[in-house]
């Protein structure tokens, strides 16, 4: 739990680095092939490929390939469409695809997420009420291509984590995760980067460096970590305790013109949706007890 209370409070500062510092500034696509390739360049020099056999070195790499290259990809490009309270609203839906993720390997469906989903989505309306636009919507829709592939790698790498032997130095194979990210991050580059808005002061590199090094670096290797520890309910809490505290570094900081009212409205209407989630989930647990 540990793992997942701290890297919460390190990157409640991201969503608001990345809005102000970055987007629309720096082009995307470098910006997530400069946080992978640093992120990789802190555990490279730890890597033991002995210690995990092929299968293992791909799933792992195909984590990291969604979790952080796929992601990242759609992450950056919300950052063009919304505002920061507003991507950071709109990421209320990964617990609700971790649990959908969790039916799916177990073979079960919940419709009650369903229901929960579709009051998340009246919520993510009210905030815009009075000017929702083709851009507010697409902007959405790449959050939740976001938070799903969030979602995807956080459940397979706890199921990875179930197979591997308890004492496994995952320090010594955390980089094939990097790797893995790396395969989508070049490429996407290469094809859709624009090499004309690259960073040109030294706080852009400085952000582009804090975020490479400590946000991916050492924050996806603890919270990774940090999931294979705890239930599948406590992680999906945890992912939306980003959500508030994000907002609190971006409102207090940055944004304190925010329309504070519509704002909570609509985040008291996801909450609700949230609610009813976990009072769902509490009622099945003692149907089943």
């Amino acid at each position: 739990m540990g793992y997942l209370i701290g890297v919460t409070a390190l990157w409640a500062f991201s969503f608001s680095l990345i809005g102000v510092y970055l987007a629309g500034q720096v082009d995307s696509y470098f910006a997530v092939l400069l946080r992978v390739t640093l992120a990789t360049l802190v555990f490279l020099p730890f890597l033991r490929p002995s210690l995990l056999r092929g299968k293992h070195r791909l799933a792992l790499m195909g984590l990291g390939a969604i979790q952080l290259g796929v992601m990242y990809t759609f992450f950056y490009q919300s950052f063009l469409l919304l505002s920061v309270p507003e991507v950071l609203l709109f990421t209320i839906f990964t617990p609700i695809y971790i649990a959908l993720l969790d039916d799916l390997l177990f073979g079960r469906f919940t419709p009650i997420y369903i229901v929960t989903a579709l009051l998340a989505v009246v919520g993510a309306g009210v905030i815009r009420y009075d000017g929702v636009d083709s851009g507010f919507w697409a902007g959405f829709l790449v959050v939740q291509g976001a938070n799903l592939c969030f979602a995807l790698g956080q459940v397979g790498y706890r199921r990875l984590a179930a197979d591997l032997p308890p004492t496994l130095a995952w320090h010594n194979v955390f980089g094939w995760f990097f790797i893995g990210a790396m395969v989508v991050a070049l490429p996407a580059y290469l094809l859709f980067g624009n090499s004309a808005a690259l960073p040109t002061t030294s706080l852009q590199w400085g952000v582009l460096a804090w975020l490479g090094l400590v946000a991916s670096g050492v924050g996806y290797f603890a919270w990774n970590q940090g999931a294979t520890k705890v239930d599948a309910g406590t992680l999906a809490i945890m992912n939306n305790a980003l959500v508030p505290a994000g907002l609190i570094v971006n409102l207090v900081i940055w944004n304190r013109d925010a329309d504070i009212p519509r704002l909570l409205l609509g985040a008291l209407i996801m909450a609700a949706s949230l609610w009813l989630n976990h009072w769902w989930c509490q009622r099945r647990q003692v149907a089943v007890s």
